[in-house]
């Protein structure tokens, strides 16, 4: 394929140079012959020997010249696009080595012309596939470790019981449902993250109360708010208006607000805000308590995104949460964003009204 696609960018060339040359060679054997006759009749000199030796000579020139700029034509074409053709044969080595498993292979990107700009798109395109394996292999290993741990202990209290070795108290039974739920929510999770990815195609929008809303969301989150001594501060507004999917819209805001709680440390603050601005709605939950690592902002909307450190396991979740918030607000034709400093954290969505 490589050495049909450079025959082609050759012929592209080499036509230009015989079309040239075939010119050439017809305005010789015109113009040029008959003005060379006229000035042999003027002189009253005989045409006829002299005019053949004038063809015969230009004839000759006219070859050698031709198959010096045909070499010369070719030489020089097939150096400039070999030039040209290389990174699209880097580009085509690295995507195979990429369909093979190696996602850290890129092409150089010298030039600053429209094959340099391809270059760069394909680097950024390899980029974007190695984090996504990365985050695929990432979210294999925590479901797994999510999985194991609860399944690890229902067979260990299940087998204890069947042995005899531990009694059938109210305790165990509490334990074992504990674990049960782990692995609800887990599942849950699963399919929450598997109707966002559909929700381009389920949204169903109508005019709802974004503030009454809230405020529904967040009384089902007082007693949880309370066992910690969390302080909620609300700036809701007043029957603040979009056109909104209501279950869609109420899943995104309750996953910001379990998000918060999760996050923020006991007798910590949380402040909910609801505003129009600029014929959007934004929505704002911020949280007091250990920020979000520079390095982990970019990517906290990532699937089974989990910063080694400001969102480690410590916390529990799958990383889901946030993922399943930007799905839906995107599928809402929003914007979705993150704010954090080393004492607190900001997440906000915004909303078209209409």
């Amino acid at each position: 394929m490589k050495q049909r696609l450079l025959l082609k960018l050759l012929g592209i060339n080499v036509p230009v140079v015989v079309l040239v040359i075939l010119v050439l060679w017809l305005v010789l054997d015109t113009l040029a012959a008959d003005y060379f006759s006229l000035l042999m009749e003027e002189y009253h000199i005989s045409p006829v020997d002299a005019h053949q030796m004038f063809i015969q000579s230009v004839h000759r020139y006219i070859v050698w010249t031709s198959i010096g700029a045909l070499v010369l034509g070719a030489l020089l074409s097939l150096f400039f696009t070999r030039m040209v053709l290389r990174p699209l044969h880097q580009m085509t080595d690295s995507a195979r080595m990429i369909s093979e498993g190696n996602y850290s292979s890129r092409v150089r990107a010298d030039s600053s012309d429209e094959i340099g700009e391809l270059a760069a798109a394909f680097n950024q395109m390899a980029r974007n596939i190695e984090r996504v394996e990365k985050l695929r292999r990432d979210m294999v290993s925590n479901v797994a470790h999510e999985l194991r741990t609860p399944l690890t202990n229902i067979q260990g209290y299940l087998e204890a019981l069947q042995d005899g070795v531990v009694l059938p108290t109210q305790e165990i039974f509490d334990l074992l449902r504990e674990e049960t739920l782990r692995l609800t929510h887990l599942v849950e999770d699963l399919l929450q993250l598997a109707r966002a990815d559909a929700a381009k195609v389920g949204i169903f929008k109508e005019d709802i109360d974004i503030s009454a809303l809230t405020v529904r969301i967040l009384k089902s989150f007082d007693l949880r708010f309370a066992e910690k001594g969390i302080r909620v501060e609300r700036e809701l507004g007043d029957k603040i208006h979009a056109m909104a999917d209501r279950d869609k819209i109420a899943q995104v805001i309750e996953n910001l607000i379990k998000n918060a709680l999760q996050y923020t440390p006991e007798a910590g603050r949380v402040r909910v805000r609801l505003q129009n601005a600029k014929g959007k709605v934004r929505f704002t939950v911020e949280n007091s308590g250990p920020g979000i690592e520079p390095g982990d902002l970019p990517f906290i909307f990532e699937r089974f995104y989990r910063g080694e450190k400001s969102r480690s396991r410590d916390y529990g979740g799958t990383g889901i949460g946030l993922t399943i918030v930007k799905e839906l607000v995107q599928a809402h034709g929003g914007e979705v964003g993150v704010q954090s400093t080393a004492a607190e954290t900001l997440f906000w969505f915004m909303l078209p009204v209409e």
